[in-house]
């Protein structure tokens, strides 16, 4: 099978150079708003589906619950487990595939690290993965980019100078997706990448949940866990609960 874009961008050391600005203030303050909102009894088991190099794992750790981190990149993983202890560990693992059965108390889904399948189906089947994973009255965190409001202020070029790269990024939308292409130079050699992340609505991700058997408590619009703006709201961050099916 040919490799998908998110396999070679997300494994990237550039992806990392890029993003660097989403630093962990902003990852804590997050995991403050949701800790605060569902109260979760200390040693809850949480999952952390495609965990990054584990920023969120690492501090739900330090506050002291039992987390597993799991990610598609081998490269992220392997940098994630030097931050490994009896209560935190990480796998590489694809999301649509099931890890665990009826363990965790709550998982999480940070960051729009979904959307990238071709599918409904791959979607609705990695849903279907992460309600198993869940005990019988776990809950599912799924935060994504408010795409109302990407859309209707979406920056056609740009260019970011990071590190002494300047990063050239296009942004478009086609069939239903949201394309950045990211290209650039260093040391002597041309680089080109892109992300295709699915335009999902609010509609969209309620039939998705419903096809996939949880249902939605509550709907946020931002890491201060304030009211969804479709306008004003930079993220569509969901509270679901898993549902008898």
């Amino acid at each position: 099978m040919p490799i998908k874009w998110y396999q070679n961008w997300f494994s990237s050391p550039y992806y990392h150079i890029l993003y660097h600005q989403r630093n962990d203030e902003e990852a804590e303050l997050f995991i403050d708003s949701l800790c605060a909102l569902l109260k979760p009894a200390h040693g809850c088991k949480m999952l952390d589906i495609a965990c990054g190099r584990g920023r969120h794992s690492v501090y739900l750790s330090r506050k002291g619950y039992d987390v597993t981190g799991i990610d598609l990149s081998y490269s992220n993983i392997k940098f994630a487990k030097q931050f490994e202890n009896e209560k935190l560990h990480f796998y590489q693992h694809d999301m649509r595939h099931l890890l665990f059965i009826n363990y965790f108390d709550i998982t999480l889904n940070m960051f729009t690290s979904f959307g990238y399948f071709e599918s409904e189906r791959d979607h609705v089947n990695a849903l279907k993965s992460f309600r198993k994973s869940l005990k019988s009255d776990g809950v599912l965190v799924l935060d994504y980019f408010n795409t109302e409001k990407i859309i209707k202020n979406l920056a056609r070029q740009e260019v970011k100078h990071v590190e002494g790269i300047d990063f050239h990024l296009s942004k478009k939308v086609n069939e239903g997706k949201i394309i950045k292409t990211i290209s650039f130079e260093h040391k002597d050699k041309d680089y080109h990448f892109k992300e295709e992340v699915k335009a999902f609505r609010l509609a969209d991700f309620e039939k998705m949940f419903r096809l996939s058997g949880f249902t939605v408590d509550k709907v946020f619009g931002d890491y201060h866990l304030n009211s969804y703006d479709p306008v004003k709201s930079d993220r569509l961050i969901f509270i679901c609960r898993k549902a008898d099916v």
